[in-house]
């Protein structure tokens, strides 16, 4: 496609929800959206990062390849680097998207942030909410020089400081991704960001024994839940000002810069019975946001349902590489005309032990079994081929999935369930890596985000 932007900033959320601005003040992803393209019904192809991100950084879906988490060759940012891009990817902190896993591949600069070898912060990635008592503490004082918080619980201002010295340092064509933590547990924003997410007086205190009652293990109460909510919706606030100051370091460079946001899967809050992103595969944690705002773009929103996997393919276009051996399909033309989408169900998949809560979560397919869901436009079908079971879902008349119509509701299964068995067909082997094998801080901050 004719067009070919300056370069893409690509930015990732970990679990933020589709409905994420319409709770929180957001600003910035506001202006994107309101400048941009907002796909309305955009999905993640997992329940969490290990099983989405292949597809967001990667040609294939997780497990695809060999069956294992990593991300799979080609990737993004290497079609991009053999294109002539400078690339640069900075990740705050999230142990499933590191070199081990092979998310550096690619990129002329990248940082994870998962060095854990200090005591302190051996101490600090095995007790994350200690990390917000922190910014509790330093409160008195969080404003530094640049009006910034001053204690980086979630590593967000190194994500966005390396993100500057990247851009600043830079010459186009480039391609710079940053993925943000703020919005996964334990939700720990600094204090004015709280402030001004709720009335209630002492609210952080409040709201951080929310998180130690979940810690050790007290039955969670729809009260315990609208906190934990609550502070949520502060780290959105929180990642949206990070973001901002990312864009103004643009410059000049900003009108020739496509922005892609987009959430790598979503949270549930009690939805269907649990907190975080457990395997399952309703809407709260498949619907994510996604924006699109390309110079060339119309600025037209879709309501068409399309996946995470397109993202690559998407980005791609833009700058001119080739999308080839790439699973998903560029979205460019529904962003630059009124070209109608044309596209199938949209699948994702979660893997399941005998419990929905088992720990450690199941990494692999060996280690428990594979739950496949697909949407359209209207209709959600879950299937459990194990167990032979099938959920049916009309989101227009029950956009929450409380009540399973199967198989009795209107809806084109035979399409849905050809979708969900071509994504089982595809998967490879087991996943005969020993996952345990990732390197000591790695582990660390897999443990610190409650992957045991």
């Amino acid at each position: 496609m004719t067009g070919e932007v300056a370069g893409t900033l690509l930015v990732t959320v970990d679990s933020l929800r589709a409905d994420a601005r319409s709770r929180a003040e957001t600003p910035t992803l506001d202006r994107l959206a309101q400048r941009g393209t907002e796909f309305e019904q955009a999905y993640a192809h997992g329940n969490w990062t290990p099983f989405s991100f292949p597809s967001i950084l990667g040609g294939s879906h997780v497990f695809e390849d060999d069956g294992a988490i990593g991300v799979a060759s080609p990737t993004l940012a290497e079609r991009l680097a053999d294109s002539g891009v400078q690339t640069a990817g900075f990740n705050a902190a999230n142990g499933f998207l590191t070199t081990h896993w092979g998310y550096d591949d690619g990129f002329g600069e990248y940082d994870a942030f998962t060095d854990t070898n200090s005591w302190l912060g051996q101490k600090l990635a095995a007790h994350p909410t200690v990390q917000g008592w922190l910014q509790v503490g330093a409160s008195p004082f969080r404003r530094r020089d640049d009006d910034r918080e001053r204690v980086d619980a979630s590593r967000m201002l190194d994500v966005e400081d390396h993100a500057v010295d990247f851009l600043e340092s830079t010459d186009e064509p480039f391609f710079l991704w940053l993925h943000y933590m703020d919005t996964h547990t334990p939700y720990v924003p600094a204090p004015r960001h709280l402030k001004a997410t709720t009335e209630r007086r002492g609210a952080m205190l409040g709201m951080l024994s929310a998180h130690l009652r979940v810690g050790l293990g007290s039955g969670v109460s729809e009260s315990t839940a609208t906190e934990l909510r609550t502070l949520y919706d502060a780290t959105v606030r929180q990642v949206d000002g990070s973001i901002g100051r990312v864009l103004d370091a643009l410059g000049d460079r900003r009108d020739d810069t496509m922005v892609v946001v987009a959430g790598d899967h979503g949270e549930e809050f009690l939805e269907h019975g649990h907190l975080a992103h457990y395997p399952k595969l309703y809407d709260e944690l498949a619907h994510v946001p996604l924006v699109v705002d390309d110079p060339h773009g119309t600025g037209e929103d879709v309501s068409t349902a399309v996946g995470l996997s397109d993202v690559p393919a998407t980005v791609l276009d833009a700058m001119g590489a080739s999308t080839a051996d790439f699973a998903g399909e560029s979205l460019l033309g529904a962003v630059r005309s009124d070209e109608p989408l044309e596209r199938g169900p949209v699948t994702s998949l979660a893997v399941r032990g005998e419990s929905i809560t088992q720990q450690p979560i199941p990494r692999r397919l060996v280690d428990g079994r594979p739950i496949v869901s697909a949407r359209d436009d209207r209709w959600t079908y879950i299937f459990d081929p194990e167990r032979d079971e099938h959920e049916l879902y009309d989101r227009d008349a029950d956009p929450g999935e409380q009540e399973d119509v199967y198989p009795d509701g209107r809806a084109p299964l035979a399409d849905l369930e050809a979708a969900a068995h071509d994504r089982l067909d595809a998967l490879g082997g087991g996943g005969d890596g020993d996952e345990s094998a990732a390197p000591d801080d790695v582990e660390r901050q897999l443990a610190a985000l409650g992957y045991r």
